[in-house]
Formats: structure tokens, sequence, C-alpha cells
């Protein structure tokens, strides 16, 4: 839901920004480490605790083997991500480690975890099985040198500083859509001055949000085109939906606006009875901002790595 979220854990634990990933919702689930770990978390803020103790968002932090970590206390945010250094060892599907729940597929299973699910850590694979065998150890090894003696775990001395992807929350940018114009002038004037809210009818496809009645010229109908993330649709009864990341990939209601790439992940953060404001802008303002997030997020990637190769 969140891919800036998502990436950042990665980076700070050493991985690929496209490695698997938990995504936690609150309540969230309690975590024992078998072995030692690098681990990183980012996101929403669910108060995170290693044994009792309080450990930071968006910094790398080495765990000792047999540690629990619980998450106590909800703070802000809708979702938050666990990385752990290598990854976790599951299957792709469709070159892909996300669940798909409706479709029972991708992920652990094709489902949410539950209680007692185990899963290992991956294992970077080399030609040569016992050296293979041998880095694995020695870097378990390191891990563990990592920690101070008689500690659990150490928390890193650098974090991801994220504060500009979620600046604003309540402040939704938005591009025109390709009916946008069907709207009545009243309606396209309620769009970006009247505030909507996200109902408890919205789920990973798409927010149902309650607000202003809008409103196109015409009933015409309308054949079933591509759509994507962040689309806004109008549906008959005047109310519209945001699709997020498990959308359909086709839909016959009016597109009336795009919420802009950059912004998708404080949208992912929100809950319902969230409320938004929309603000219309340029696609060359939309694509500016877009490649700004990027370009912090490459900067970060390459201060990371700087950072870990000591470490690991």
């Amino acid at each position: 839901m969140d891919p800036v979220a998502a990436q950042v854990a990665n980076m700070l634990a050493g991985n690929d920004v496209h490695e698997a990933v938990i995504e936690m919702h609150f309540p969230a689930s309690s975590f024992l480490f078998k072995e030692d770990a690098l681990i990183a978390l980012s996101g929403a803020d669910f108060n995170a605790t290693l044994n009792e103790q309080e450990i930071p968002l968006c910094t790398p932090i080495v765990v000792r083997k047999f540690s629990v970590m619980q998450f106590i206390n909800y703070r802000h945010g809708g979702r938050c991500y666990l990385a752990v250094h290598g990854g976790f060892d599951i299957p792709k599907w469709l070159d892909s480690y996300s669940t798909h729940l409706k479709a029972k597929a991708g992920g652990f299973h094709g489902r949410c975890l539950d209680k007692d699910d185990e899963l290992l850590f991956r294992r970077k694979q080399t030609d040569d099985k016992k050296q293979a065998s041998d880095n694995s150890s020695h870097g378990a090894a390191q891990l563990s040198d990592a920690i101070p003696n008689g500690k659990d775990h150490r928390v890193l001395s650098w974090k991801a500083d994220t504060s500009s992807v979620y600046n604003s929350p309540g402040i939704i940018r938005i591009c025109e859509g390709s009916e946008f114009k069907r709207l009545t002038n009243a309606s396209r004037e309620l769009l970006t001055s009247s505030s909507f809210t996200i109902t408890r009818q919205s789920d990973r496809m798409g927010y149902r949000m309650s607000g202003a009645s809008l409103h196109t010229e015409n009933a015409q109908q309308l054949i079933s085109s591509a759509v994507t993330k962040g689309t806004i649709q109008l549906f008959p009864d005047g109310q519209i939906i945001i699709l997020m990341a498990d959308h359909q990939t086709t839909g016959g209601y009016p597109k009336i606006a795009h919420v802009i790439s950059a912004d998708i992940p404080k949208l992912a953060q929100l809950l319902p009875g969230a409320a938004i404001q929309f603000q219309m802008i340029e696609h060359s303002e939309a694509e500016e901002l877009l490649f700004q997030q990027h370009r912090y997020l490459q900067v970060l990637q390459s201060a990371c790595t700087l950072h870990l190769t000591e470490l690991l």
C-alpha cells in the first residue's frame, strides 16, 4: 500500500528495495527472532518494543536471537513495515512477493500471517556451497559482535528522515482525469474546495469517500477502460472512490482525477475517518514531485549501503 515505506525499510536493512517485507496494521503481531537479525521498521508508528524496550522507526537495528518484538500502542499511521536483512524465504507469484488475499495467492501461502507461522530468512546463494555456508556463519557472527555484551539489541547510529514524504497528510494532490471535464462547473469547484472523508467501506482495493455529491453534465454510459492506483472514479450516486493497491485493471465509472504518485504513500497511511482536501496541480508539477522523491530515495539507498558496508 505504501511503496516508499516498504522501500525505506528494505534500504535500512541492506536489501534490494523490492525485497519482501511484512505489512502490518494495528493491533500488530508479536515476533520471536530465532536467530540474530538486522531489521528496520518504517511507516506507521505502533510503539514497537524489543523485550519491552522501545525501539525507533526508520533506523536499522541489530537484534539478538530469542528476542521478542511487540507493538504496544497506536500512535499514528495506517501501515507499518518490517524488513529483515536478506529478506524472507518465500516464493514469488507474478514476479512479486506480495499477498493478494482475495485471490489467495502470493506471499505466505496466499493468506494473512497467523499465530505460530514461521518465516525463514533467505540466505544469499553462491556457486560454492561451502563458501555460502562460511559466509552465512561469518555474517551471523558479525551481527552478534555488533551487539554490546549484556544487551539484546543495538540501535545503529543513522536513520532515514521521511518527513517530506508525509507532510500535510490531509492535503492530497491530484491531476485531472480523462472525464474531469464531464463534471458540472459546480462539481469541479466542489472537488477541490470541499472535504472528503474515508469511510469504513474502504479496503486495499479502494478508499470509498464520503463528501459533497458530484455530478457530470449527462449520464452517458462509458466503455470500460484502464485504471491504476490513485484513479478517482465517480459513482452514479455522486460519491467517489480512490483506487488503491489491489485495484481492478479496468473500470467503467468516470475517471475524474488521479492522485499523484508522490502522494500515494501518505494516502496509504490514512485510516477510515480521516478527512482529505484535494489540491489540483498540473501533470508537469506531479512529474517533478515524483522525480524529487525518487532522487531522495536514491540518495538514501547510497547512504545506507555506505553505512552498512562495514557491518555486513
